[in-house]
């Protein structure tokens, strides 16, 4: 089991910037891929970005293309989410989730249910 932490969340205005942190603890592996998802309240979880941490390949999804940029680091086993120009409809509580020792066909990587593992999420407020 990987235990994940995130952290890094808070309120901001929109057009701020805000990092989130996943620290993963446990049984890591050098493989596997470590992903950010949101939920909004009634609302159903969305993919927002994946990694992988060998080779550090990166899928976003669209409505965060060009604004947020996953990037990890492998020595501190801590994976970040860059927020850029941050707009209400980001507010979410964010998640890291972790699939360890597997290779994910890129058509799922972006599928809650190809996830092992999360953490308990961060809270991220925009205001208008």
């Amino acid at each position: 089991q990987v235990l994940l932490a995130e952290s890094g969340g808070g309120l901001v205005q929109t057009g701020d910037s805000l990092r989130l942190s996943c620290a993963a603890s446990g049984q890591t592996h050098t493989g596997g891929y470590i992903a950010w998802f949101r939920q909004a309240p009634g609302k159903e979880r969305q993919f927002v970005a994946v990694i992988s941490w060998g080779a550090g390949v990166t899928t976003y999804a669209d409505s965060v293309k060009g604004r947020f940029i996953i990037s990890r680091d492998n020595a501190a086993s801590t994976v970040y989410l860059q927020m850029n120009s941050l707009k209400p409809e980001d507010s979410a509580v964010y998640y890291c989730a972790s699939s360890t020792g597997q290779y994910l066909t890129p058509s799922i990587r972006d599928r809650a249910t190809s996830y092992d593992d999360w953490g308990q999420g961060t809270q991220v407020t925009v205001s208008a």
